[in-house]
C-alpha cells in the first residue's frame, strides 16, 4: 500500500504538471473572461476536508455568486440553480471550473482520482465509518463517487427536499462508492479510473463504470430507479 501511494504521488505531480502546462491556453482566457464579467471573480476558494482530517483549501474558477453558500441550497448545487452565473453554467457542464484544482494536487492537497473533497455540511453526512475510511486517502480530482454522480445536479432537482434527499439518500451510496475505493486503492484502478473520468465527461454516459468495476456498489431502491 505504502509503494503504491507513493508511486501515485509521483504520477499526480507528473499529471498535474502536465495539465497546467498543457491547459495554460484555457486557463487564460477563462480567467480573462470571469475578470470581465459576472461577479469580476476568477478563482473560488473553499475550506474542504482533506487527508487525515486536515482542512484546505479547494480552488476552482468561481462560477456562482460570492454568498451562495448561505442563499438557498448552501452547499449543495442543483441542475439550473439561479446562483450558478452565466459563464459559470459552461464551466460546470464541462467541469473546467475543477482546472484550478490541478494546483490542489501538485501541492499534495489532492490526488488525481480519490474520494471528492467535501464540505464539513456534506462530509457530516455520511456516517462516522466512513468519515474514518474515507480520511485516510487524499481526496480527488475524480474518483468513484464522481463519475457515478456525474450529473448529481438531476438527482437533487427531482426530489421535493434536495438537502434531505442529498444527506440521506445520495451520500450514504457515494460514501459506500468513496470507501469501497478506499478499500480498493492500486495503480490499475487509479488509471481505469482515469480514462471513465474522460469518457464520462466527453460522452456524458457512467455506464461503463460497472462494466469494469462489477464489483462495485450498485444503488438500490430510489437511486436504482432513477440511474
Amino acid at each position: 500500500m505504502v509503494e503504491c501511494n507513493i508511486m501515485q504521488r509521483i504520477f499526480d505531480i507528473f499529471f498535474s504538471l502536465a495539465g497546467i502546462f498543457l491547459l495554460l491556453p484555457l486557463f487564460i482566457p477563462i480567467s480573462i473572461l470571469l475578470s470581465c464579467t459576472g461577479e469580476r471573480e476568477v478563482f473560488y476558494r473553499q475550506n474542504r476536508i482533506g487527508h487525515k482530517g486536515r482542512d484546505f483549501y479547494v480552488l476552482k474558477f468561481a462560477t456562482m455568486l460570492k454568498n451562495s453558500p448561505s442563499i438557498g441550497t448552501g452547499t449543495i448545487t442543483l441542475k439550473n440553480d439561479k446562483r450558478v452565473l452565466p459563464v459559470g453554467k459552461i464551466l460546470r457542464k464541462t467541469k473546467l471550473n475543477e482546472l484550478p484544482q490541478l494546483i490542489n494536487i501538485l501541492k499534495g492537497d489532492m490526488s488525481i482520482i480519490g474520494p471528492r473533497p467535501l464540505t464539513k455540511e456534506t462530509f457530516n453526512a455520511y456516517k462516522k465509518e466512513t468519515q474514518k475510511i474515507i480520511k485516510n486517502i487524499r481526496p480527488g480530482l475524480s474518483g468513484a463517487g464522481s463519475i457515478v454522480f456525474r450529473n448529481e445536479e438531476i438527482f437533487l432537482e427531482k426530489s421535493e427536499d434536495s438537502v434531505f434527499f442529498y444527506n440521506n439518500t445520495i451520500a450514504p451510496y457515494k460514501g459506500d462508492l468513496e470507501v469501497w475505493y478506499a478499500n480498493n486503492n492500486n495503480l490499475v484502478n487509479y488509471f481505469t479510473l482515469i480514462f471513465l473520468t474522460f469518457y464520462t465527461v466527453l460522452f456524458g454516459n457512467n455506464k461503463l463504470f460497472w462494466y469494469f468495476f462489477p464489483h462495485a456498489p450498485r444503488p438500490s431502491g430510489l437511486l436504482k430507479e432513477m440511474f
